[in-house]
């Protein structure tokens, strides 16, 4: 380095004395001889008094630059003895503590320097591994006696790049931590309850019940909000708001919004219990966010059946309760606001595309023809996207291909995204999640959207649709869709190909009218009926070959019984996803079995399906491993594991679900 710097600081003058001797020996050729003798003498003082100098002058930089340097470690010194923060330094691969000054030793009430020990036991709680990972800053605040500290440090450079020693900085911020605290637990939570059964409670009854009904639940919401020193107020006759400090939140979540079960225990004298939805927005920026986030929280506590409790942070949502079963709570006066809407959308597309989930079914295919009927009607051009290959609904999409109606309505995402404008239109079915339909490049290309769907809305969801019918207490999205197409079209308009694509959907998610139906669901299956759908026709696409009937069997065999009353059936082998299916359904026909659950490997992804005939809420269980559906169907695709882990974090689930349900109850 001093070479570098000499060599810096020294004057390149050397040509000029090349120069010079040229010009003697130029004289010297001229036969000037005494001349060039001079300029040569001349040349070699000039030369000699030039190197004197020269090193005279790297001696002072030298002695300036050593003096220099003494400072600067010195000021280093001073500065690192006497820095105003502690400060550390240690080997964070020995743990070794190789230096400290007297403010660390003072925090820590060391006595003397703490040479010969380790970091960890100077500081019991500290962890290391952020410096080796390559950070400045210690993740998490380190606590040391009362005081609370901000860590940070960095590891210093060697030649060899082992043993390299960290230097820390310890910043006490205990009155920022604790201010910080108060102002988290002081901030402001609006939550939204909403008396979701109201009319149905409340209708026929004489007033003088009413008000004690009434009085009842006022008492329970009063006994409930003690809990903080919130306001509560009424809105509206069936709607309430509850503002609160965000560290009272705690108590509801420990106690599990208890509430909902209070309230649940009031019966009316028409024999319905009273149910209750409550949606909670927190970690806003203002009141009109927090209201929105509570607004969100209550649509979608309502749209994953009511009777629970949402909380809408800044990131996602939390779901507590919804176990109870949905009862049908749809109105036809929404069907038909809805038809009209949706039947004004089509009529103002360009075009028409209808995209379900991945992998569809017959209830998917199903909602998705009668779509294609509706856009038919509004004399508007319809495609169905979907993968080619084989699915779940192969045979009914091959009936369907052979109808002139359908010769060229089904095309690839690929041949959609090329083939939409900005005027298209959009009708996503079966499903509300976008990660689950068949195309997420369409779903985000297309600027009008609508969703149909029956499912329990997730935490994520397809956000910004014109159109949104979703009715989580309604069968399937075929039954959703034949709704629809009552209040446009006659019986007559249908196509009885797409009456019995409709039809099979109703009839494989209702488990042939054996479960979650309802009087709208009979009402549907009359109008198909009445549009010609043939169910012996319906049941031919519910036959299995010999094949497909002994892999059911065998997957029959492979179960196992949990709790008493539940069937798991882990399979190491790849099954076909209607027999999978089946087997969970012909499960539950077996005596003393209320739930069951099948995992299959498909590709780098476990599948699960799971049906329940009991109290058991299977989408609650399914949910807390990345699934959905609703209370009776649910399954899950659970990427990156093994069937076995798969199974012990299903287990776990089922635990964790039936252990809720024994504090609750």
């Amino acid at each position: 380095m001093n070479q570098k710097i000499s060599s810096l600081l020294s004057p390149k003058n050397g040509i000029y004395f090349v120069c010079l001797l040229l010009f003697a020996g130029l004289t010297a050729l001229l036969k000037a001889y005494y001349l060039a003798a001079g300029e040569a003498a001349l040349v070699l003082l000039l030369f000699l008094f030039s190197r004197h100098t020269e090193a005279r002058r790297k001696k002072g930089a030298q002695r300036w630059l050593e003096r220099l340097a003494d400072n600067v470690d010195q000021a280093a010194r001073d500065t690192t003895l006497n820095c105003p923060m502690p400060v550390a330094v240690f080997q964070p691969d020995t743990d070794d503590v190789v230096w400290t000054n007297d403010r660390f030793l003072a925090i820590t009430g060391a006595q003397e320097h703490v040479f010969d020990t380790k970091m960890s036991a100077a500081v019991p709680n500290f962890h290391t591994r952020w410096l080796l990972e390559g950070k400045g800053e210690c993740p998490e605040e380190v606590t040391i006696g009362a005081r609370r500290y901000r860590v940070y440090g960095h590891l210093a450079q060697t030649r060899d790049g082992s043993g390299a020693p960290a230097t820390t900085y310890w910043v006490d911020v205990t009155e920022y931590s604790k201010t910080m605290e108060v102002f988290k637990a002081t901030r402001p939570v609006v939550a939204l309850l909403l008396l979701d059964n109201y009319e149905d409670t409340l209708k026929g009854i004489d007033e003088n019940l009413r008000a004690r009904i009434l009085s009842d639940i006022i008492g329970q919401f009063n006994d409930w909000t003690k809990l903080s020193d919130g306001m509560f107020c009424r809105l509206d006759r069936d709607r309430y708001l509850f503002v609160f400090e965000e560290r009272d939140l705690k108590k509801y979540i420990a106690e599990k919004f208890s509430v909902l079960d209070k309230v649940h225990g009031i019966v009316s004298p028409n024999g319905i219990p009273v149910t209750l939805s409550i949606g909670v927005g927190m970690d806003a920026d203002s009141y009109e966010q927090l209201y929105q986030n509570a607004a969100l929280s209550l649509e979608m506590a309502l749209s994953r059946g009511g009777d629970q409790a949402v909380i809408k942070n800044r990131f996602s949502f939390e779901f507590y309760g919804g176990r109870s079963k949905e009862t049908e709570k749809r109105t036809k006066v929404k069907s038909r606001v809805m038809a009209s809407a949706l039947g004004e959308l089509v009529a103002d597309a360009s075009e028409v595309f209808v995209m379900g989930h991945q992998n569809a079914d017959m209830d998917c295919v199903g909602a998705a023809a009668g779509v294609c009927a509706i856009a038919r009607k509004r004399k508007v051009s319809a495609h169905i996207v979907m993968d080619p290959g084989p699915n779940p609904a192969t045979g009914m999409v091959e009936r369907l291909k052979q109808m002139p109606e359908y010769r060229d309505v089904f095309i690839s995402p690929q041949d959609a995204m090329i083939a939409a404008d900005r005027d298209s239109l959009l009708v996503v079915v079966d499903t509300n999640r976008p990660e689950q339909v068949q195309s997420r490049e369409i779903l985000e290309s297309c600027n009008k959207v609508a969703v149909i769907d029956h499912h329990r809305r997730a935490a994520t969801y397809i956000e910004g649709a014109a159109l949104n019918f979703h009715e989580p207490y309604a069968s399937s999205a075929s039954e959703l869709v034949t709704e629809l197409i009552s209040y446009i079209m006659e019986p007559a308009d249908l196509l009885r190909g797409e009456a019995e694509a409709l039809m099979s959907g109703l009839m494989l998610d209702t488990k042939n009218f054996t479960t979650r139906t309802g009087g709208r669901t009979f009402e549907a299956a009359a109008f198909l009926r009445r549009s010609g759908a043939d169910t012996g026709e319906v049941k031919k696409f519910f036959q299995n070959d010999l094949d497909e009937t002994l892999a059911k069997y065998d997957i029959l065999r492979a179960a196992k019984m949990y709790r008493g009353s539940i069937a798991i059936a882990p399979l190491n082998h790849t099954v076909d996803r209607v027999a999978a299916a089946q087997a969970s359904d012909e499960l539950l026909n077996i005596a003393g079995i209320d739930t069951s659950f099948v995992l299959f490997p498909s590709g780098e992804r476990i599948i699960m399906s799971a049906r329940s005939s009991g109290s058991t809420n299977v989408q609650v269980i399914v949910e807390a491993l990345g699934g959905g559906g609703n209370a009776a169907v649910a399954g899950a695709q659970i990427p990156g594991k093994t069937v076995e882990e798969v199974t012990r974090d299903l287990v776990a689930s089922i635990d964790s679900y039936f252990d809720t349900e024994e504090k609750e109850g």
